[in-house]
């Protein structure tokens, strides 16, 4: 049972968070010259292997944590808003609450994505104390199968736990797509985790290769139920996952690079986790003219995009700023300028 303690807690950090959020959006209005969101590596080794999964291993070592250290302050030195700790599964990490204390002292937000596993009482109480700020698990069906264990009946202890002892922000996201055998367990995954007091949304999923298919019938009628359930959602900007799911290109201008960036175990900045190896620059030695170059690049994989986080970052640039193919790095400062 939810303490008076715990609830007063949440409610507090819950009010702080969102002031943080509003300055931190008005901020990215008024300047472009900052990343507004970085997911960072901190371990590709995970504890599952999901079939339609390309986002892990089974043998990686943790990154150092003096590593992880520079890494995040060199984002708090670049202007980063937030950071989102994901993987692999990054509670594999042994020293990730200090991971996450490191973001906080870099004044940025903080946020995990995790499949839960590792979630017990005192491993909550852990991340409230670093500073977590928000947290998500993506649950993909009700009992596990061949494609994925990340089941409702394996992890609703775990939710349970979360409802009663987290002071941070949970999402719980289920998806649609994939070979996900049975796309009406979303919406069972959508109610519990409303039941839990947490926000749900619903994913789209990609195959084993990174790619979507429109969804079926039945698919794209539980995206749309869960859809009119708006204002539960953790994110409000659907029109790129609703194009997703007939199977349309998205006309917009992709900012990974600038205002996102996918650090990878190795350090490396990369557009994201679906288009590693571009443009494959060692974040130590990133720049704010990296940063600008990349804001003027046309991505050419952009209209069949699956990122959300992607997407929604870049809605803050979405009338500005005209993109061009492939703008050398060789290009003066004062050129992007310029440009821009």
């Amino acid at each position: 049972m939810l303490s008076a303690l715990t609830t007063l807690r949440r409610r507090a950090k819950a009010v702080h968070r969102n002031l943080r959020g509003a300055r931190m959006a008005a901020r990215a209005l008024a300047s472009t010259d900052h990343p507004l969101l970085a997911h960072i590596i901190p371990v590709r080794r995970c504890n599952l292997s999901c079939t339609y999964c390309n986002e892990f291993d089974d043998f990686s070592k943790p990154v150092p944590t003096d590593e992880m250290f520079a890494r995040i302050d060199k984002l708090g030195s670049l202007g980063t808003a937030v950071v989102t700790i994901s993987g692999g599964e990054p509670l594999l990490h042994p020293d990730l609450d200090n991971v996450i204390r490191r973001i906080r002292t870099n004044g940025m937000i903080a946020g995990l994505i995790t499949n839960g596993y590792f979630l017990v009482a005192d491993r909550i109480k852990q991340l409230n104390r670093s500073g977590l700020e928000w947290l998500q698990i993506s649950i993909d069906n009700v009992n596990p199968d061949e494609v994925s264990k990340k089941s409702l009946k394996v992890l609703d202890k775990k939710l349970q736990l979360l409802a009663e002892h987290a002071e941070f922000h949970v999402n719980i996201n289920s998806v649609v797509g994939g070979g996900i055998a049975n796309p009406q367990d979303a919406l069972t995954i959508g109610r519990r985790a409303v039941e839990l007091g947490f926000s749900s949304t619903i994913g789209i999923i990609h195959d084993g290769s990174g790619q979507v298919q429109p969804l079926n019938n039945e698919e794209r009628r539980i995206y749309d139920e869960m859809k009119s359930w708006e204002k539960r959602s953790f994110t409000r900007v659907n029109a790129f996952q609703d194009n997703i799911a007939q199977g349309l290109p998205n006309d917009w201008r992709c900012r990974a690079g600038a205002r996102y960036l996918y650090i990878c175990e190795d350090g490396l900045v990369h557009y994201c986790s679906q288009q590693r190896g571009y443009p494959g620059v060692p974040l130590a030695t990133y720049t704010h003219d990296d940063m600008r170059r990349e804001y003027l690049t046309e991505k050419g994989c952009a209209p069949h995009c699956t990122v959300s986080c992607v997407h929604q970052v870049s809605i803050f640039d979405s009338w500005r700023a005209p993109q061009h193919p492939a703008i050398s790095s060789a290009t003066p400062a004062a050129e992007l300028v310029q440009i821009k």
